[in-house]
């Protein structure tokens, strides 16, 4: 059981709490359902880069699925070997192409001919030969929502059949290119196993269509996106969803690799934030609380529902109210009509399921300085990340014009 009125005293609000022990379980039982076949996780560091949970998941034989350079290097930091690490992502510049060449990582996913023809170029300037990974885009609908949808060919994300094919026979008859390995992410927050069955079907249907022409890959790329349970969503099970991803391979001898983020850490973190006065506009009812949308982003960008928990003494009834922040914009809340008892100054609100894409997806909007970050293992608590002062915010401004 979280202290979180111990943890707000010794560390100030607002504040980012992470279990890590609820981390491991979740990456256990996910590693378990994949345990009939050769498979790697490779954690989505965009979920939450905090080095010490990416540092956890290493120590737990997990891999690094990343999406910049600055990712690929937080993965390094933190104790994930070269062979386990992979490079996503539509834009890479020429400079993150080569360090990741340089680095020698498991292999970058290209997104496009393009990129193709960029990565080539660059591994002939190094006199090397570098593993890539091809992005198909099946074109089912994930059924989630279309912010975090990236498996239609309306999305950025990938390319259709017809391309991919011709991408691996370019790279197939490349001195300096060496196609291992397939790859698909039809979305974020999946909870219905359909669409996933469907795009792994037409994705290794493809994978037997390369073997005809004698392209021999090793990996099976399944990408992540399992979902979770933010309110009353029903989601998949593990074991369900490996099943299905395992049931499309047959007669493959491939290495599947799953890249799990949101499903490891989501809902094993905590967003602490202090109220500092009630008020009423009419007969709207408002809570205003330390956290802003510079802390949190999901609601204000997404909508998204994080249940919010009062740690108060009050014994009010509950009533509706608007959960906002101190930011200086109508979309800075928390939630909308939320029932809460009468609050106080200094009541805690906690923020439930806030460790995938909370403090990663912060700013500095309004010279706010971000949170703090705190682990939990074994019931013990430790600072991972010190809190943002003035002096940080402004620390490369020095230089006036």
């Amino acid at each position: 059981m979280i202290n979180f009125r111990e943890l707000a005293s010794k560390y100030k609000t607002p504040l980012y709490i992470y279990d890590l022990d609820y981390m491991t379980k979740q990456y256990e039982e996910l590693k378990e359902a994949f345990k009939g076949r050769k498979s790697l996780l490779a954690y989505a560091i965009k979920s939450n880069s905090n080095l010490s949970v990416i540092n956890h998941f290493a120590g737990l034989g997990s891999g690094a699925d990343c999406v910049s350079i600055g990712e690929v290097r937080r993965a390094f930091l933190a104790g994930i070997p070269s062979y386990k690490i992979i490079f996503s992502g539509v834009g890479k510049s020429d400079e993150e192409i080569r360090e990741a060449i340089e680095k020698d990582i498991l292999y970058i996913n290209v997104e496009s001919e393009a990129e193709l023809g960029r990565v080539e170029l660059i591994a002939k300037e190094l006199g090397s030969v570098c593993r890539i990974s091809v992005r198909v885009n099946p074109n089912i609908d994930p059924l989630t929502h279309p912010y975090i949808s990236t498996g239609l060919h309306d999305n950025k994300f990938g390319v259709d059949i017809d391309t991919a094919k011709r991408m691996y026979i370019c790279a197939n008859n490349s001195e300096h290119l060496d196609p291992v390995g397939i790859h698909f992410h039809i979305g974020s927050q999946l909870t219905e196993l359909k669409p996933i069955y469907e795009s792994a079907e037409i994705v290794a249907d493809m994978v037997r269509s390369l073997q005809n022409i004698k392209i021999e890959l090793k990996f099976f790329d399944i990408g992540g996106g399992l979902g979770v349970t933010y309110k009353d969503e029903a989601t998949i099970k593990p074991y369900d969803y490996a099943q299905a991803i395992l049931g499309t391979l047959r007669g493959l001898d491939l290495t599947v690799i799953c890249e799990p983020g949101r499903f490891l850490t989501a809902n094993a973190g905590y967003f602490l934030t202090k109220v500092l006065y009630e008020k009423k506009n009419g007969a709207k009812r408002f809570v205003v609380i330390d956290g802003g949308m510079n802390d949190l982003l999901r609601p204000s960008l997404y909508k998204a529902y994080h249940k919010i928990e009062a740690i108060t003494e009050s014994k009010s009834s509950l009533s509706e109210a608007d959960v906002v922040g101190p930011v200086c914009e109508s979309g800075d809340f928390f939630a909308k009509d939320c029932l809460l008892p009468i609050l106080e100054h200094n009541d805690l609100l906690v923020v439930h399921s806030a460790g995938a894409y909370g403090f990663g997806m912060g700013s500095n909007y309004n010279t706010r300085g971000r949170s703090a970050e705190v682990a939990i293992k074994g019931g013990a608590a430790k600072l991972i990340r010190r809190r943002e002062e003035f002096e940080d915010l402004v620390a490369l401004e020095k230089d006036f014009i």
